[in-house]
C-alpha cells in the first residue's frame, strides 16, 4: 500500500514542521520563531491545507516582503497558503479587498481610507468611551465575577464597528459566531459560507434600508456614494463591510483582553499609566507590539523570485510573514517582550505593512485607550477571578486572543 511522502526541505531534506505554532505564554510569539529568526529565517513548514508556504521571522524580512509589488494578496492563485480548510474557497468567493492585489484592492480601500483618518476616529472617542462606562456600571451592578470577553471587549469593539455602519448592535454575539466560523482553521467551505451568508443577509437588508432611507452613517454614505452610481457592485460593498466588521471586532476584542491581562499582571506598569495617563498612548502602542495577536493574517504568494535581506522566496511559493516574530525580532526592538512606553523604536509591524495596512488602526488604537482607562480607572484592582488556572485561548483561530476570561476587582 503506497503512502504519501512526508514533505522535507529542499535545501536540507529535512521534514517539514507542523505551522501552526503554539505559544507558551499569552505575552510572547512561540519560542520556534526565536531560533528559525536566528538560524533559518525564509524555513519552509506544513500548515493544515498541506502547502508549504515559507515563514518570514525577521522585522527587515517582514516589512520588504509586505512592500513588495510581486508579493501577491491574491487568494484565488492555488498557492495561496490559507490556513484553514474552507477559508481559502470561501475567500475566493467572497473576495474580501484584504485578499486581492491592484488595481482591485486600491478601488475598494480607497471608498474606505477617508473614514478611517485619525480626525473621523477620534470624533467617535466619546461615543466609544459612552460605551465603555455601561458596560461597567452593568458588571459592577452585576457583581464579580465577570468574563472580561463576553461582558466586556467584545460588546465594546463590536458596539464600536456596527454603530459607525449603523447596523443594529442589540445582538452582538451574532457577529461573535459569524467570526469563530468564519476564521476558524477547522471550518468547512460549506460552514465558512453559511456563516457569511447569514452575515451578508444582514447586511442585504440594511443595504436596501438605506437605499430608500440614507442616514448619516458610514453604510449610508457608501451606499450613496458608490453602490447607486454604481461605482462598486453589490456583492462587493456586501464583502467590504462584511470583512470590516469582523476583522474589526475581532482583533480590538483579543487586544482589549489581553492588553488588561498584561496589565493586571504587571501592576507597576498599571500604576505608572494610572497616575500619568499620558502613558497610555506609547502602553499601547508597545501593548500592540508585544502581543501582536494578527501574527499570521498576511497570507501572500511570490509571483516572482522575492529577494529579501535574509534570502530568496521563490516564483510560486506561499508565504506568511509573521508580525510577531517581526515584532520581537530583538535586532529591531532591544529586549523585545518588555513593556517600555519610553521604547525609542515606535514602528512596529503590528497592523502590518504596505498597501494592505490595517485601514482601521486609528479606530483601534482609540478603542484600545479609551476601553483600557476606563475599565483601570474604574477598577484599579482588576485581577484574574481563577489566577493560576489555564487561560481558554480561541482554538483555531486567525487572529490570537481568548474565548474567555473571568476577572474580579
Amino acid at each position: 500500500m503506497s503512502t504519501n511522502p512526508e514533505p522535507r526541505c529542499p535545501v536540507t531534506g529535512a521534514t517539514l514542521a507542523d505551522f501552526p505554532f503554539t505559544r507558551e505564554q499569552p505575552f510572547a510569539p512561540p519560542a520556534a520563531y526565536r531560533t528559525m529568526r536566528e538560524d533559518d529565517p525564509l524555513p519552509q513548514v506544513r500548515i493544515p491545507t498541506g502547502k508549504t508556504p515559507h515563514l518570514v521571522t525577521r522585522y527587515a524580512d517582514v516589512r520588504a516582503a509586505l512592500a513588495d509589488p510581486a508579493v501577491s494578496s491574491d487568494v484565488r492563485i492555488p498557492a495561496f497558503p490559507a490556513m484553514g480548510a474552507g477559508e481559502q474557497e470561501a475567500a475566493a468567493k467572497a473576495r474580501p479587498f484584504i485578499r486581492t492585489d491592484p488595481p482591485e484592492h486600491t478601488r475598494i480601500r480607497r471608498m474606505l481610507v477617508a473614514e478611517f483618518t485619525m480626525r473621523r476616529t477620534e470624533a467617535l472617542r466619546p461615543r466609544i468611551r459612552a460605551t465603555a462606562e455601561r458596560r461597567l456600571d452593568l458588571m459592577q451592578r452585576t457583581g464579580a465575577p465577570a468574563d472580561l470577553v463576553t461582558d466586556y471587549a467584545n460588546v465594546l469593539s463590536t458596539t464600536t464597528v456596527l454603530e459607525l455602519f449603523g447596523a443594529p448592535t442589540d445582538d452582538v454575539e451574532f457577529f461573535r459566531d459569524v467570526t469563530r466560523v468564519s476564521g476558524g482553521r477547522d471550518s468547512t467551505a460549506e460552514e465558512v459560507n453559511a456563516a457569511l451568508g447569514r452575515l451578508f443577509g444582514m447586511l442585504n437588508a440594511l443595504v436596501d434600508e438605506r437605499i430608500d432611507k440614507p442616514g448619516e452613517d458610514l453604510l449610508s454614505a457608501l451606499v450613496q456614494r458608490y453602490l447607486m452610481p454604481e461605482l462598486i457592485t453589490r456583492q462587493e460593498l456586501l464583502s467590504t463591510i462584511g470583512i470590516t466588521i469582523v476583522a474589526g471586532r475581532e482583533t480590538t476584542t483579543s487586544m482589549i483582553t489581553l492588553g488588561a491581562l498584561y496589565l493586571s499582571r504587571n501592576p507597576q506598569l498599571r500604576d505608572r499609566v494610572l497616575a500619568d495617563p499620558k502613558l497610555w498612548a506609547p502602553v499601547i502602542e508597545e501593548l500592540l507590539r508585544v502581543l501582536s495577536v494578527a501574527d499570521t493574517i498576511p497570507l501572500r504568494v511570490a509571483r516572482s523570485d522575492v529577494a529579501l535581506p535574509g534570502g530568496t522566496v521563490p516564483e510560486g511559493e506561499g508565504i506568511i510573514a509573521l508580525l510577531a516574530a517581526a515584532n520581537h525580532d530583538p535586532a529591531e526592538f532591544p529586549d523585545p517582550e518588555l513593556v517600555d512606553p519610553e521604547r525609542p523604536q515606535k514602528h512596529h509591524l503590528a497592523f502590518g505593512h504596505g498597501i494592505h495596512q490595517c485601514l482601521g488602526q486609528n479606530l483601534a488604537r482609540v478603542e484600545l485607550h479609551e476601553a483600557l482607562a476606563a475599565l483601570f480607572a474604574r477598577m484599579p484592582h482588576l485581577r484574574e477571578a481563577d489566577p493560576g488556572a489555564p487561560l481558554d485561548v480561541k482554538p483555531d483561530s486567525a487572529t490570537y486572543g481568548l474565548e474567555s476570561l473571568r476577572v474580579a476587582w
